[in-house]
């Protein structure tokens, strides 16, 4: 029997990429390669589509609005360790591989006008998958939070640069 991953998020996106049979490796999260304070976060998901590599930060969010007309209400913080570890993961793996955040959304209301974003049900719940390339990420990022080492992106970038999964992995 197939083990996925802890959290519903992971699992949701997961299952997205069987439906769609993508290649791809989950990542052991629990374990950081290197011994402290050298250590770097695993990234949770490789994904081997036929023309190349994408190493994939899944966060998960919850959207408790009533539409995504415009993108609006989506949170898109990240920690800097992500992005650092994203930087690290790409510069090991080497040429041919990129890498992004997968922003997964679990959507609260049952009246939600998706505006034609694509929607992914698991279980009892809905999803929609959102990706901002790590490049885009750290062009546009700002300080969220120092004492957490949180940052994000202001809204008109995050609505700039995210685009739909299905944009990405057809």
């Amino acid at each position: 029997m197939k083990e996925f991953p802890p959290n519903h998020y992971e699992r949701a996106f997961e299952n997205w990429l069987i439906d769609r049979r993508i290649a791809y490796v989950r990542a052991d999260e629990h374990k950081r390669p290197g011994s402290p304070p050298e250590s770097v976060k695993n990234f949770d998901f490789l994904l081997c589509p036929p023309d190349r590599k994408v190493i994939v930060e899944v966060k998960g969010r919850t959207f408790r609005g009533t539409t995504l007309a415009a993108l609006h209400g989506l949170e898109c913080w990240v920690t800097q360790d992500d992005i650092e570890s994203l930087q690290t993961w790409r510069q090991a793996l080497g040429p041919g591989h990129e890498a992004v955040f997968v922003f997964v959304y679990r959507v609260a209301k049952l009246d939600v006008d998706f505006d034609g974003c694509n929607v992914f049900t698991y279980g009892p719940d809905r999803y929609v998958f959102f990706c901002i390339r790590l490049d885009d990420y750290c062009r546009y990022m700002k300080r969220r939070s120092p004492k957490w080492r949180t940052v994000t992106l202001p809204a008109e970038k995050f609505r700039e640069s995210a685009i739909d999964l299905s944009t990405l992995l057809p």
